[in-house]
């Protein structure tokens, strides 16, 4: 591979990558009855909308650099960006809630929090960037005559997939997992995060290149998703913190795997709450 793809592909890893983890310094508990919102949130939407206005002028260097045909040449490559692409679209979805039914199954509690969390920390980034997607109505890079200045409001809604580039919904998706888990394995084990915040972060940053590399997004529009997806994850697990024991918590966590009557198991929900721990008032 020519050494500018691999600086290119490099260079666009840094970028997602640097904003984004500066996010995890924050501490990993949150008392209940936290604000949702800090000064933090401020600084992280401060640093993606800086990095996303710097990259702006770059798409169509990155664009040219990755459609290079010695880049689109190699099976390596191709191999690595759909396996990264599947993987965030449906793969996350899949992985959250197999780990969630898992840890029902298993009645390990924190890996069915792992997958509860993370998959609506995916569910609502996927729900915003959707929002953003027809708001915006940014034409894709594989559109003809390629643009990266073709911005229309609301295009998205009414012309397509084609006008529904920004932000990377993919891109989205990956962050939103990597900083979910990033952050709740932090607050069980808080020294984690040195090497599940590379792990996390390293893997959706790749998802977002992948995007890049099938000419499906912009580097800007990867950048947007990055901040998108970290975002909603932290804010899931941060409200979760605060909050604990939500309604939908309390039953999408409270299955249980009891004996059947021909010896084997079931995996049971009530939709009742548990009065073994709700105080029985008698009349006088």
């Amino acid at each position: 591979m020519p050494h500018r793809i691999r600086r290119a592909i490099a260079a666009s890893l840094a970028l997602l990558v640097g904003p984004t983890m500066s996010a995890q310094s924050e501490p990993a508990p949150a008392p209940s009855g936290a604000s949702l919102f800090t000064y933090r949130d401020l600084l992280l939407a401060g640093g993606i909308v800086a990095t996303t206005l710097a990259v702006r002028p770059t798409d169509e260097y990155y664009a040219r650099r990755l459609q290079d045909s010695s880049a689109q040449a190699s099976r390596r490559l191709r191999r690595l960006a759909a396996f990264m692409r599947t993987t965030a679209e449906p793969g996350a979805v899949m992985i959250g809630t197999t780990m969630y039914a898992a840890g029902r199954l298993t009645k390990n509690d924190r890996l069915a929090q792992l997958g509860l969390h993370g998959t609506e920390a995916l569910l609502i980034g996927e729900a915003a960037g959707s929002f953003f997607k027809g708001v915006f109505g940014r034409q894709r890079p594989y559109v003809t005559p390629q643009n990266s200045h073709s911005f229309d409001f609301f295009r998205g809604f009414r012309g397509g997939d084609a006008f529904r580039s920004f932000p990377s919904g993919h891109t989205v998706a990956a962050f939103a997992v990597a900083a979910a888990v990033t952050s709740e394995t932090a607050g069980w084990w808080p020294d984690s995060r040195w090497y599940v915040a590379p792990a996390m972060y390293g893997g959706a940053a790749l998802v977002g290149v992948s995007r890049m590399y099938n000419n499906r997004h912009w580097a800007s529009d990867v950048i947007i998703g990055a901040g998108v997806g970290t975002f909603a994850g932290l804010k899931v697990v941060r409200y979760h913190r605060a909050h604990p024991g939500t309604g939908f918590d309390r039953w999408l966590l409270a299955g249980s795997l009891v004996p059947t009557a021909d010896g084997g198991h079931a995996l049971r929900w009530s939709l009742m709450p548990d009065l073994r721990a709700t105080p029985v008032r008698h009349a006088p």
